[in-house]
């Protein structure tokens, strides 16, 4: 278990390095693509409700993708994180600039007092966050394991979904028995359903 613990902290330390090499418009263009394959996905297009998190520095931005979802009439839920129990709850929101605050985690989160919370049996599609992935769905998050712990909380139907560049694929992520996979990966070049 220690061992799997060490080798996540390393791989985290070294895709986040090569993230951070990457000249910023690269970094850019590469992400660009990866929101276009998502945005052009029938999972995507098809969903009524839709699970984001609003991005950080060197993350796919995830506004443009929340704004889209406004265009096309999906209810858009995003998460803050429960003070007390370090899990996320699910918030919809109706205007990105007017109902989000800065959450403790740094990360623009629905504000309480705007935003109504909405369970997780409505969510069609869920766009998980990470930093490292396998083709098989693994990933690597922040390492808090507020979405392994929301992932078994999704309907079955639910898709799971990422955005990774490719130098943010490894072989294999040492799962743990709480680390929830995802079921497909979406990169700059392709589409990778969890084999």
């Amino acid at each position: 278990m220690e061992d799997a613990k060490i080798k996540k902290r390393e791989l985290r330390a070294e895709i986040q390095e090569k993230c951070e090499a990457l000249p910023k418009t690269e970094y850019e263009e590469r992400c660009g693509r990866i929101i276009e394959r998502l945005l052009d996905f029938a999972n995507f297009v098809e969903a009524e409700t839709v699970l984001l998190y609003h991005s950080m520095d060197r993350e796919p931005d995830t506004l443009p993708i929340i704004r889209q979802c406004f265009e096309m009439g999906k209810v858009v839920l995003l998460p803050t994180t429960h003070p007390k129990k370090q899990e996320l709850v699910t918030f919809k929101v109706d205007n990105p600039t007017r109902d989000l605050i800065r959450g403790a985690s740094g990360r623009m989160e629905p504000d309480p007092r705007k935003c109504k919370p909405v369970p997780l049996r409505f969510v069609d599609l869920a766009i998980v966050p990470g930093l490292v992935f396998d083709e098989r769905g693994g990933r690597i998050g922040s390492g808090f394991g507020r979405w392994d712990r929301l992932i078994p909380n999704l309907p079955g139907t639910t898709r799971k979904v990422s955005m990774v560049m490719e130098l943010q694929l490894v072989p294999q992520v040492p799962m743990e028995p709480h680390d929830r996979y995802v079921d497909i990966l979406i990169t700059e070049d392709r589409v990778i359903y969890k084999i």
